[in-house]
């Protein structure tokens, strides 16, 4: 695969759908540790919503889609984690801008753009345990495959094994974010439901474009 359409973008979405569906459990274990325990929940919401609308919207252009979806995700789910990836939907769309097709370079802008929405929204940076420790190496990565011309699907592979090295440094890391920052240093060694979500975004556009 070497570019997505907006069908490939649908796909992806219903992708999300169900992949957050079957770790809703998982995603509520792991906030109920060190958060409300509400997360699996509100991502289940989040992406429901946004499969519903990318099924009845006829939109052709996948950076308007992708806004559209962002906008559906923020009503159905207007917590702190379903704003935040409400942002990043509706920041990244805006970055596609009317491109019909992407390529390595038009995915490194949507995710870049993506990861600096939350960044912005959320007050928060690399280093803090959250999701951007694993959505940050993730967009850095595709921004690297995009300046050496890879295509896609290596592009997608490297940038999710980068997601998967920041997922094991955030262990290390001490909250400072959120009802798990109260923890401080028990928060060290604990996998951060956060930062779980992150991977599991990025492993459902790695799988789709392998």
């Amino acid at each position: 695969m070497t570019q997505l359409n907006v069908i490939d973008v649908r796909a992806i979405i219903r992708n999300l759908k169900i992949k957050m569906d079957e770790k809703r459990d998982y995603l509520i274990e792991l906030d109920g540790a060190m958060g409300d325990g509400d997360l699996g929940i509100t991502m289940s919401k989040a992406f429901t919503a946004a499969n519903e609308e990318a099924e009845r919207s006829e939109e052709i252009l996948p950076g308007k889609l992708l806004i559209k979806l962002g906008m559906a995700m923020a009503k159905a789910a207007p917590s702190t984690m379903g704003t935040l990836m409400a942002t990043g939907f509706m920041r990244g769309g805006k970055a596609i801008g009317d491109t019909e097709a992407l390529g390595t370079g038009e995915l490194a802008g949507f995710m870049d753009a993506f990861v600096n929405g939350i960044m912005e929204r959320g007050k928060s940076k690399p280093g803090n345990k959250t999701i951007i420790d694993v959505l940050y190496p993730a967009a850095q990565s595709l921004l690297e495959a995009k300046r050496n011309k890879k295509p896609l699907k290596q592009g997608m592979e490297e940038a999710y094994e980068a997601a998967h090295q920041g997922m094991e440094n955030s262990r290390q890391m001490k909250a400072q974010h959120g009802r798990a920052a109260y923890y401080q240093d028990g928060s060290i060694g604990k996998q951060d439901a956060g930062a779980t979500v992150g991977l599991l975004f990025i492993e459902v556009f790695y799988e789709y474009c392998r």
